[in-house]
């Protein structure tokens, strides 16, 4: 592993202006980012996966672990981050990390202010682990990683004005315009799941009701399936076979295989979810104005069984159709992986600013050694 150890100054506070000033400057840095290995975590509430990656986006090695529980302290997980990125660095020489978290980062991307699946309330999760790693540290939201992965490395690439969408149990969502990732005041913007949608809809976990995340995501999937298994009904026969009557058993993969399959409910099922996403993208584009929607996330696997009914809704939504360009709906392509090189490829930018810092400091220590020789070589000669 990488060391730039021994210098005088707390590593979080000497990293803290350069953080600071990335955000601004991301499009013109990732080009001459040093092209040095780093390490992209993805943190999600049921899995932790670090890789080692490549200045061209490539997984050199991977590794992963279980979530520790949530009702576990906060420093449960950061040992498992420590230990996964220790472990890599035995076997690669790491520049810098970066974390994509699931939940609301700052706008200084330092501490988790809410993560939902995590026990990280106002967490400085860049500090805490700034001072046990001997590399530089960034942390994001991972919607906001895994669409800069798709811009820089898959499909997204092109692209000057893109909004990411990743369906899993809910809806998380990122904004990229001219190659800068668009974090908001308060570094959580690209909430899309809790737009209302529905006034006075389903219930949300966030409090509300008629959330979009409600009507299209996973946790919608599941649930109509299960309501409709319940039910009895005659064209859920398919799937509670499939279960053996346990329709607690029923998941979001599963449906998506029998709906492969061509089990008829199952198809209607990922088309009605496919027809909300295609309103939500919609209202998206009234507001945003982009060229592309990449669609990531578990549910996305379901490809144009979900897609093509999303592309038909946003036709009939959108607001000044048939006067204006519309923008390209495509499928993500970098997969579960995506957040991970996401987080390691914006980590590289901290890297060369740490490094250019260190380099300097080296520069100065020599000739303050210079200085030093040459004045015990005058003492010695006077």
């Amino acid at each position: 592993m990488s060391t730039y150890g021994n210098f005088s100054a707390p590593i979080g506070s000497r990293r803290a202006p350069a953080l600071r000033t990335v955000g601004t400057r991301e499009r013109r840095s990732h080009l001459t980012a040093p092209r040095v290995p780093t390490v992209g975590i993805d943190i999600g509430g049921t899995k932790v996966m670090a890789g080692v990656v490549d200045a061209d986006g490539n997984i050199l090695e991977k590794v992963r672990t279980e979530t520790p529980d949530k009702s576990k302290s906060p420093k449960v997980v950061e040992d498992t981050i420590v230990e996964l990125v220790l472990d890599l660095s035995d076997r690669h020489d790491v520049h810098a990390v970066g974390v994509g978290a699931a939940g609301w980062v700052d706008a200084d991307r330092n501490r988790v202010l809410f993560a939902p699946h995590l026990s990280w309330r106002n967490e400085p999760l860049r500090d805490r682990l700034s001072g046990r790693l001997a590399v530089p540290v960034l942390v994001d939201n991972d919607a906001n990683t895994a669409a800069w992965a798709e811009w820089r490395f898959g499909a997204g690439r092109g692209e000057d004005h893109l909004v990411m969408i990743t369906l899993g149990t809910g809806i998380g969502g990122a904004i990229l315009e001219d190659g800068q990732v668009k974090r908001g005041k308060y570094g959580v913007a690209g909430e899309f799941g809790h737009m209302q949608v529905v006034p006075g809809g389903h219930r949300c976990p966030c409090g509300n009701r008629g959330c979009w995340e409600q009507y299209s995501s996973g946790n919608a999937l599941v649930r109509e399936a299960k309501e409709m298994a319940a039910a009895d009904s005659p064209v859920a026969y398919g799937i509670i076979e499939h279960v053996k009557g346990q329709i607690g058993d029923i998941t979001g993969p599963m449906i998506t295989e029998l709906a492969r399959d061509g089990d008829a409910m199952c198809i209607e099922l990922l088309q009605d979810i496919g027809q909300w996403l295609g309103v939500g993208i919609a209202n998206l584009a009234a507001a945003l104005d982009p060229s592309c929607f990449v669609i990531g996330g578990g549910v996305s696997a379901a490809d144009e069984l979900l897609i093509a009914p999303a592309r038909d809704a946003f036709k009939r939504q959108l607001t000044g159709r048939g006067y204006r360009p519309e923008a390209r709906i495509v499928r993500a392509q970098l997969g579960p992986e995506a957040g991970m090189v996401g987080a390691a490829d914006l980590a590289r930018l901290v890297a060369r600013r740490f490094r250019r810092a260190k380099r300097r400091r080296v520069e100065r220590y020599e000739r303050f050694e210079r200085f030093t020789e040459a004045a015990r070589r005058t003492r010695d000669t006077a």
